[in-house]
């Protein structure tokens, strides 16, 4: 069966071919020859009633001395002749991701498997979703108010802030209550009580690292990346100077992968990346989980191909296949 496989992404010419977790997916796809249909979030449109996209068909190589990807052809396709589509477009989550979704579903209902579930993308945002599992999370205030966050910090005395829809620790900051720059940190974050955050309870276990989980289908991976802070910070990511480092899963690991598994399966969210600082779960990325090269450059295991039969598994249960 010759798999339509359609990926939504950021500009495949500026991405890192050796961490991109898109790409990597990407060289699994051609690997079992999949016409590959690549798009961008402006190229999806609806027209009566359909949804359709300016897609470039298109092949890959992880080779440096070539260029990365070759277009084959670019021409406006139906989504519905696509088997799977993939939703990988980094955040921020504003409107445009949002409109996209919908466009997507349309899509959905017309019998394409889109990874993540586009209804599951606008309603389990990655910082929020965490308080729908209140016992596996640290303290966690949302709030767009300057005193309420002021409260909650003389309550907690150290206090991580973050905004809701960006990545990469973009924007992180920690406080605490002699920091002479709160009200300022505040005012700029809120937007003078007009922009929703999160704050949450500091984690002192972030000196050993912020985990990156893989979940596949509930099934987690049994390999993560612990992203570990740079000396005089407190954020782990890569993007932020991190070190990356690979460590088994921990016990207390399993415990919270097994105990989101089924809802998440329930939501169509397949393709899930966990954070966990020691035993606390922090957030939950359902939009462009990485973490697979990584993980993949120095263990047995091939976390695409994992990820591919699982789709096509699904695609064959879908079609009766």
């Amino acid at each position: 069966m010759n798999i339509k496989f359609g990926i939504i992404m950021d500009s495949i010419s500026k991405i890192n071919i050796k961490k991109d977790s898109s790409f990597a997916i990407l060289l699994e796809a051609q690997k079992r020859k999949y016409t590959i249909y690549y798009m961008e979030i402006n190229d999806l449109y609806l027209k009566n009633n359909q949804a359709y996209a300016k897609a470039k068909i298109l092949t890959v190589t992880n080779k440096v001395e070539k260029q990365h990807f070759h277009v084959i052809q670019e021409k406006h396709v139906a989504l519905s002749i696509m088997h799977v589509i993939f939703m990988r477009k980094d955040p921020p989550i504003n409107m445009q991701f949002i409109y996209a979704t919908y466009i997507l579903e349309i899509a959905e209902s017309a019998g394409v498997l889109v990874l993540n579930k586009p209804k599951s993308l606008r309603d389990c945002n990655e910082k929020l979703y965490t308080n729908w599992f209140p016992s596996l999370i640290p303290n966690t205030l949302v709030s767009s108010q300057i005193n309420q966050i002021k409260e909650f910090l003389h309550e907690n005395k150290d206090i991580i802030l973050k905004p809701l829809n960006s990545m990469g620790g973009d924007s992180i900051f920690r406080l605490t209550i002699s920091d002479p720059n709160v009200s300022v940190v505040l005012e700029v974050m809120t937007k003078k009580n007009n922009n929703f955050c999160l704050a949450q309870t500091y984690i002192p276990e972030i000196k050993n690292g912020d985990k990156r989980i893989i979940i596949i289908d509930g099934k987690a991976i049994p390999w993560c990346l612990t992203r570990i802070p740079k000396s005089g910070e407190t954020r782990g990511n890569l993007a932020a100077g991190g070190l990356g480092k690979i460590e088994k899963l921990n016990e207390h690991d399993l415990k919270i992968t097994q105990r989101l598994s089924t809802t998440l399966n329930k939501k169509g969210l397949i393709f899930v990346g966990l954070d966990i600082i020691g035993n606390k779960l922090t957030e939950i990325n359902v939009t462009s989980p990485t973490g697979i090269c990584e993980i993949q450059s120095e263990k047995n295991i091939s976390i695409t191909e994992l990820l591919l039969n699982a789709v096509e598994k699904k695609i064959y249960e879908k079609q009766k296949i």
